[in-house]
């Protein structure tokens, strides 16, 4: 369950198969198993051990991709964070995981250098750049380039090792850190590349950030089946097809925004993505209409996948996707899922309540957090918090996500965190954030706001005021409304629902 023996395994028995293509850099798995025991020595030479964790904030890059399976070799501990996090929230995360190496590069060396006096746990020297020596800071490449391309000493790793913490937003109060172990990820390349019907002659293109947990639902399946894994620097729609058709791509993950923009693009030509075999849905609500027009235009291929970064997951098959319209599908083999009610008994088919589910992608919990993991995880459960119904058949319709996440392009937002920011104002006496419908993002953030007596505010001062102070771009917010009370329940609760369906009403899909 070592993960990364998968690529020991391919550079051995496989070492002329193409493992890697990013941008004008092809590697087959003998080189690219190559270049990660470098990275590995290279850890290793700074002295990171068995557990500790290695941060990265970097973009799509094949230092990102190889650092993930060098990590994995010495049983090092990867902590991706995307590349849009700033003051804070960046500070927040790190300090919260313990990392004890950061790589990332020069254009982010500002904000990593404006908040490297608060990280007690790493020295300047454990900052690497993988663009440029810049002192006091670490040149990634010499550093690579100096090392043998050997394999590092035996790290001893187990299923039940700890690969990565997968944060699940951008935070400013409680950072909520997903563990998962060699184990799961295993896992995800086992049953997900037989989902995908993926085999090692496959193509799969990624352009999504792979600093979020989706994109290990494509590339955990890619190498280990020692497919070709083809990663874009970022999405672009036109790019995007011209390498589908050049390359023969027959597997892609999207999320929504990303489907809009390929169905729309001038580029577009179904003659042109003919070698697909699977395109792949996840992370935010697609509207049906686009469904059904993918499914039109490029018919027997749609898959979409409903799921918790903590641990489990449906899949609607693309054999299942005209005839079960607006289901999320049924879960994979060795997973269940349940319709709970409020007393925690099971609800049979056609009633509402919350989804609960699990199987063999379920975390090892959330990082330093034993009271939140308990909540979550009950007796092997992992409690969502959506709420949704199964028909007859036993598949699973969502009726709304969850209570306070905003999907935002595939990026989950927590709004808690931008409530936290905007109740600073002077101004503010009471703030309710939520999701709201885009067109291109399929959730948005909005803020309602009630201020406090005697005073005064617009509600584009107050937008700019958030939007300046939030931790990451993909938390500010779309506008503010200001509101003279919110609507509450017997027992004093916001009622943020209904603050939120006025702006739903009437959407085709909300799924």
């Amino acid at each position: 369950m070592e993960l990364s023996s998968l690529l020991e395994h391919h550079a051995r028995y496989r070492p002329h198969a193409t493992a890697v293509v990013f941008e004008q850099q092809r590697l087959d798995y003998r080189r690219f198993d190559a270049r990660v025991n470098r990275v590995a020595h290279l850890l290793n030479g700074l002295g990171v051990k068995k557990t500790e964790r290695v941060a990265t904030l970097l973009p799509n890059t094949l230092e990102l991709l190889e650092l993930y399976w060098a990590c994995a070799r010495i049983g090092a501990v990867v902590v991706p964070l995307s590349p849009l996090l700033t003051g804070v929230g960046l500070s927040s995360l790190i300090k919260d995981a313990g990392a004890v190496c950061l790589v990332t590069q020069q254009s982010l060396l500002p904000v990593v250098a404006a908040v490297l006096p608060e990280l007690a746990t790493l020295e300047p020297s454990r900052v690497l750049l993988i663009d440029g020596a810049q002192a006091p800071w670490g040149d990634y490449a010499a550093l690579a380039a100096a090392v043998p391309e050997t394999p590092p000493p035996a790290a001893d790793v187990t299923g039940d090792d700890l690969f990565n913490i997968m944060y699940t937003s951008g935070t400013t109060g409680l950072p909520k850190g997903i563990m998962h172990s060699h184990r799961v990820r295993a896992m995800y390349a086992l049953l997900l590349g037989a989902a995908w019907r993926m085999t090692p002659e496959s193509v799969v293109l990624h352009t999504g950030a792979i600093v979020f947990n989706g994109a290990f639902v494509t590339l955990m399946p890619a190498f280990h089946l020692g497919a070709t894994y083809i990663l874009q620097r970022q999405f672009d729609a036109a790019a995007m097809i011209e390498t589908i058709a050049r390359e023969k791509v027959t597997h892609i993950m999207l999320v929504p925004a990303q489907v809009i923009a390929l169905l729309d693009s001038p580029a577009f030509d179904p003659g042109e993505l003919a070698s697909l075999q699977m395109i792949l849905s996840l992370g935010a609500p697609l509207a049906q209409p686009r469904k059904d027009q993918l499914n039109q235009l490029l018919p027997g291929r749609f898959h979409e996948l409903y799921g918790l970064t903590e641990g489990f997951l449906t899949i609607l098959d693309k054999t299942d996707a005209v005839k079960k319209t607006g289901s999320v599908g049924c879960p994979p083999p060795f997973s269940e899922v349940r319709i709970v009610g409020e007393d925690g008994r099971d609800l049979p088919p056609g009633q509402v309540g919350e989804i609960v589910g699990r199987g063999p992608f379920v975390m090892q919990g959330y990082w330093g957090k034993p009271q939140l993991t308990a909540e979550t995880l009950r007796d092997g459960w992992i409690y969502s918090g959506d709420i949704g119904y199964l028909d007859d058949e036993g598949y699973l319709y969502l009726v709304d996500r969850k209570k306070d996440m905003i999907d935002s392009g595939g990026v989950k937002v927590y709004p808690r965190d931008i409530e936290e920011i905007a109740a600073r104002h002077p101004a503010i006496a009471e703030v309710s954030v939520f999701g709201i419908p885009h067109e291109t993002w399929g959730e948005t953030p909005l803020a309602a706001v009630v201020l406090k007596v005697d005073t005064s505010a617009t509600a584009d001062e107050l937008r700019d005021w958030i939007n300046e102070r939030v931790a990451a771009r993909y938390q500010r917010v779309q506008a503010v409304v200001i509101m003279p009370a919110f609507p509450r329940n017997a027992a004093g609760k916001t009622l943020k629902r209904e603050m939120r369906d006025p702006y739903w009403a009437g959407r085709a899909s909300r799924i």
